[in-house]
């Protein structure tokens, strides 16, 4: 046998590669995930030798179990621990997780599918009306007994110094975009339920916040960081976006993917500088008091030129 076809065979028979979409939308202000199993998984399912690729795999996978098509597709991150094993078998699992920006329609797919806010999994990373008021004594005093509770002092301090700057404590300031960071520091402290459930603690010490099947919700905490990093530089919100809004519309949609509030002026002078969108002439009829105007995103800007620099005037509690 060819050295490369023993090096091979193993790979073959003790593994799996498994194709995982973070589907997410924004609805009447809130940002919202496509899942599966009454919400507790992403969609996902094994890649096929008759795919024709990794995201034609995906596609196939999304449409049949949601009945939902996928627009902006970007791959996202691959995830291959080695404990990752498939479900009610020993075999290792290689997950590659895509992240798809579209508009919310109904699901109609099999496995219980359905649209979730996805705050119902990371209740503290929706500060849009200040710190949730449970952050404090559910999560961060817990985290800082955890970190006061390592062997020796050189851990002890490294514990409390991911924790501040994870959760913006100690004059570190938030930084919406450590999500993952901060899930997986909470999951290190055993305060979540996967946690428990994978044997790295002992008894449960729920927090608020709906768990996922296998690490699902690391992916989707994957997912959220990237889309959160990507508006500030790239337009993409104006793919959750229907064909005409309006500026408040647009603003709370991004307040939304932040799960922080933007600075309203500041706001709209940016929009206006990259003159990112263009004016309908017409009025949105179903927004109280003043009717307010109609716009479209130009794509024209795409073409002209890459749209970079555009931090967001996010402001932060």
């Amino acid at each position: 046998m060819a050295l490369n076809e023993a090096a091979s065979k193993p790979i073959a028979v003790c593994s799996a590669v498994d194709l995982v979409a973070v589907l997410a939308a924004v609805t009447g202000g809130q940002p919202r995930v496509m899942t599966i199993r009454d919400g507790a998984a992403l969609p996902s399912g094994p890649f096929e030798l008759d795919d024709r690729s990794l995201q034609s795999g995906l596609r196939a996978w999304v449409e049949r179990q949601t009945g939902h098509p996928l627009g902006y597709v970007e791959q996202l991150y691959t995830f291959a621990d080695r404990d990752r094993a498939a479900e009610g078998s020993a075999r290792r699992v290689i997950s590659i997780s895509y992240l798809g920006l579209t508009r919310e329609e109904s699901a109609k797919g099999a496995g219980n599918a359905g649209w979730r806010n996805w705050y119902d999994y990371f209740p503290w990373e929706d500060r849009r009306s200040g710190p949730p008021a449970f952050l404090e004594k559910a999560i961060v005093s817990r985290l800082r007994g955890w970190a006061k509770a390592a062997d020796d002092a050189a851990k002890r301090r490294e514990r409390a110094e991911r924790l501040a700057i994870s959760f913006g404590l100690d004059d570190s300031p938030w930084n919406e975009e450590l999500i993952l960071q901060r899930y997986e520091l909470i999951y290190e402290a055993g305060l979540v339920e996967e946690a428990v459930r994978n044997g790295d603690r002992d008894t449960p010490a729920a927090i608020p916040g709906r768990p996922m099947l296998a690490d699902h919700r690391r992916i989707l905490a994957t997912g959220i960081a990237r889309l959160r990093a990507k508006i500030k530089y790239r337009p993409v919100v104006f793919e959750l976006m229907p064909p005409t809004f309006t500026l408040l519309q647009l603003q709370r949609a991004v307040e939304a993917l932040a799960g922080l509030l933007v600075h309203k002026p500041n706001f709209r002078r940016l929009i206006e500088q990259h003159d990112l969108v263009e004016d309908t002439g017409t009025t949105a009829s179903d927004t109280p008091g003043r009717p307010a105007k109609l716009y479209r995103f130009r794509r024209a800007v795409l073409a002209e030129r890459a749209v970079a620099g555009t931090k967001l005037p996010l402001t932060r509690s």
